[in-house]
């Protein structure tokens, strides 16, 4: 029978009652960890967001009636205790940080009662995730959740101080508009109203973030909550938040010089890491030649080498066709993994297929000097030896080699070298480093178009000594976009702004936009930049990412309240699900479903 609060008032969380309280009387409420019935003596441990805290009651203290019902007490029953604090009378748990004190109970209150939980409410859970989040609700009350949803609610809160005292101001942007099909694919909204019309949920607030320095608000930023219907993986979610910025009157340097500020501030208070300041920069050339990524874990080494020119003009076909065509031969130094079993090797080739190689070159230097390869009956002796020379092979080394068109070689070896290091433990887990990535590509190829897409968005700013490349080389022309990496982790991205109409029209010809089209995607900003627009900028941080990798959570699913699964679905609620035939037709929409044949 669940009893009233009536009369009493929490006087502390759980955590809050310390040794310098002893003798004195406090109210605490919480859920019930566990229970110890020691005959005479009962044990509890009580738990709030807090962490935990024993409580005792003997009969003596806290009478027949209170007695009896701690004797009911089991996991996860909600109660209220009044009693008074107490050194330990038994050993010091230096677990916990109340491990010198309990509470001798006076009066307890069954608040409410719990059904025996379909798993047990405890740290680092081994359910798995499916029941987890189907009970999300009992999920959430695990301590390690809990601390991650703390920490991520008090760096909301720095992000904002800091800000604020930037002269940044907080403006919230619309959750409907207008479908821009650039990008990823648009979550739809159909309107009642407007029949046969639809919004969409924002992918970012881009567009109104440039309309507010249109607008002439300087420097804006908000926690805004983000749509795409993408596929899912470990850091990405159907929903999910952004630390969203926009400054005006400003160039690449100074973003940097905020944002460099900002995460030194933000991961002090968080988590006590010093970053050190300035954060280093690499052009993504020279990201993408050393690590094949453009965002790349600099916390190991194992960096990419090109051996094109070692091994032009050799035996070996594979080498010889890739650079013909216009690709590359690159290597990564596994050092000391000579000797690894041919089954583990092919294992690794397996794994570059995934990637796009039709395959995977090795050359083994031995602990005698000799090599043992998949391609030394191609190749002459000396020619192995210049190219285990290239890659700085030493005897015990396993050189791994791809050779492709340049794309397909950096996505190869880049995951290659990732996959290797998380193998063999090659960095250090409380390692964090920073790294801004400069100079991206404006625009990529994409061979499903068959036209060029922006990298970023079609805003972004082409580097002012690439301008005259739009036209003759679109594909050499450089960005002023800019990534903030932290240990293999893109944790946000930004750019330059287009403010000039020449650069903006010209950028969508070359995205092979008409002036028409681009007018009706775009016209309301196109329309604002003829009102005297500023040269304006802005970054975004993957707000979820940012909490995954300060909590060294596997997944973003850990630091999110109610998170999706991989289909995009919420196990807890069931969506998404059917509705009302009334409302769909409310909203003029016909559902067609293909019936399986039987």
């Amino acid at each position: 029978m669940a009893e009233s609060m009536k009369g009493l008032k929490r006087t502390h969380r759980c955590t809050e009652v310390a040794k310098e309280q002893t003798g004195q009387t406090v109210t605490v409420m919480g859920w019930v960890q566990k229970s110890r019935n020691k005959g005479g003596i009962i044990f509890v441990d009580l738990r709030d967001r807090s962490g935990i805290l024993q409580l005792i009651f003997e009969e003596a203290d806290c009478g027949a009636e209170n007695f009896g019902k701690a004797e009911r007490l089991r996991s996860e029953f909600c109660v209220a205790v009044v009693g008074t604090v107490e050194e330990r009378s038994g050993a010091v748990n230096t677990n916990l940080k109340t491990g010198e004190i309990e509470i001798r109970a006076k009066e307890l209150r069954i608040l409410s009662e719990a059904q025996t939980p379909p798993f047990p409410v405890e740290e680092n859970s081994k359910t798995r995730d499916e029941l987890r989040l189907k009970y999300r609700f009992l999920d959430l009350r695990r301590p390690d959740i809990q601390r991650n949803l703390i920490l991520r609610s008090q760096v909301a809160a720095s992000v904002r101080a800091f800000l604020v005292e930037e002269g940044f101001l907080e403006i919230e942007t619309p959750m409907l508009m207008k479908s821009t099909p650039e990008g990823a694919r648009d979550y739809l909204v159909p309107s009642r109203v407007h029949p046969g019309s639809f919004y969409a949920l924002p992918q970012s607030p881009q567009l109104f973030k440039q309309l507010l320095m249109c607008s002439g608000y300087d420097r804006y930023f908000q926690l805004a909550r983000c749509f795409r219907d993408e596929d899912l993986r470990a850091d990405r979610q159907p929903e999910f938040t952004q630390i969203d910025m926009e400054l005006s009157f400003v160039d690449i340097d100074d973003v940097i010089d905020v944002n460099e500020r900002l995460l030194k501030k933000v991961f002090k208070e968080a988590i006590g890491l010093d970053i050190l300041l300035p954060i280093q920069r690499m052009t993504w050339q020279e990201a993408m030649d050393r690590f094949g990524s453009d965002k790349p874990d600099t916390r190991f080494g194992m960096e990419l080498k090109d051996v094109s020119q070692t091994v032009a003009g050799c035996g070996f076909g594979v080498f010889t066709s890739a650079l013909e065509n216009g690709g590359s031969v690159r290597g990564i130094n596994a050092k000391g993994q000579a000797a690894m079993p041919r089954k583990k090797i092919d294992a690794l080739v397996e794994f570059a297929k995934g990637f796009g190689a039709k395959g995977l070159a090795y050359l083994a230097v031995q602990e005698d000097g000799s090599f043992k390869s998949s391609f030394a009956k191609f190749m002459k002796e000396e020619e192995l030896s210049a190219l285990a020379e290239a890659m700085e092979g030493q005897p015990g080394d396993l050189l791994l080699f791809a050779a492709d068109k340049n794309k397909v070689v950096w996505d190869v070896l880049g995951n290659l070298r990732l996959e290797i290091a998380r193998k063999l433990e090659l960095f250090d887990k409380n390692q964090f480093n920073f790294l801004w990535i400069t100079e991206f590509p404006l625009l990529e190829w994409s061979e499903e178009q068959n036209r060029f897409v922006a990298m970023h968005h079609p805003f972004t700013m082409p580097m002012e000594e690439d301008l005259d490349k739009l036209d003759a080389n679109p594909g050499a022309v450089r960005a002023k976009a800019y990534d903030i990496v932290l240990n293999g982790t893109e944790l946000g991205g930004g750019s330059v702004r287009i403010f000039q109409n020449d650069i903006q029209e010209k950028m969508f010809e070359v995205l092979g936009f008409t002036k028409e089209q681009a007018r009706e995607q775009f016209g309301f900003l196109l329309e604002a930049f003829k009102y005297g627009v500023p040269p304006h900028a802005g970054l975004a941080y993957g707000f979820d990412r940012l909490i995954m990798l300060m909590t060294g959570a596997d997944s973003i699913r850990e630091v999110i309240a109610f998170p999706k699964v991989k289909d995009a679905s919420d196990l807890m609620t069931n969506a998404p699900d059917t509705v009302d035939d009334r409302q769909l037709e409310e909203l003029g929409i016909r559902i067609g479903v293909a019936k399986e044949e039987e």
